[in-house]
């Protein structure tokens, strides 16, 4: 795994970058601005980058924009954006942009090694890597749209390990339960959201996505 990492604090890329190296992850360029990033991915080529949703100069979503950017000219590069907070709805903007290769996690979740490194594979293959806790707050303090009303507290547990880019498979994991039994769930969650199959779009990106939407519309 090659990544570039960009956050505006010196102490962070260099905490961030030990981190990773220590379990084999080469880190190409450490950068604090958009500008640097654009130019590191470019130069480097790397398999995906990790960017601060908030950089110079007004630090409020630089990071989000620069996912989208970098992904419009680097389509097969992964992008991992890292927050201090959780926020739905940046997250939701994030995969209306780019529905897959994308992740968004909270750093407090940086020194958990194997959670960062997971989400990097996810994102590298792809794939889509949500921070539990963003998908917690769509459960938590939240009045239930109607879609969510129509599911079972096992299949709400479903959606979230899926909003968070996990397989089948690793849903069964965390929930103890066969990959057939997951499937049905899955299934439920589709219906849910008048999710007819569709071979053009990933029903399980597009899953995610409305749930996040719900969050920021309800």
């Amino acid at each position: 795994m090659r990544v570039v990492v960009a956050d505006d604090s010196g102490i962070f890329r260099e905490g961030l970058r030990l981190l990773l190296e220590a379990v084999g992850v080469e880190v190409l360029a450490a950068v604090g601005t958009v500008p640097a990033l654009a130019a590191a991915v470019a130069t480097t080529g790397p398999d995906a980058a990790v960017v601060d949703v908030r950089l110079p100069p007004s630090f409020t979503d630089e990071g989000i924009r620069a996912a989208l950017e970098l992904r419009e000219r680097h389509p097969s590069l992964g992008v991992l954006v890292l927050s201090t907070s959780v926020d739905e709805v940046s997250a939701a903007r994030l995969l209306a942009g780019v529905p897959s290769g994308v992740g968004y996690l909270l750093k407090d979740r940086v020194d958990d090694v194997a959670t960062v490194t997971d989400a990097l594979d996810r994102v590298a293959a792809g794939g889509v890597a949500l921070d539990t806790q963003v998908v917690g707050a769509v459960l938590a303090g939240r009045r239930a749209a109607a879609p969510l009303e129509r599911l079972t507290a096992r299949e709400r547990e479903v959606l979230a390990l899926l909003a968070e880019g996990r397989s089948n498979a690793g849903i069964a994991e965390r929930l103890y339960l066969s990959t057939k039994t997951v499937e049905t769930h899955v299934a439920a969650v589709f219906r849910a959201f008048d999710l007819a199959a569709d071979e053009s779009e990933n029903r399980r990106v597009r899953a995610a996505l409305a749930y996040l939407r719900l969050s920021r519309d309800t």
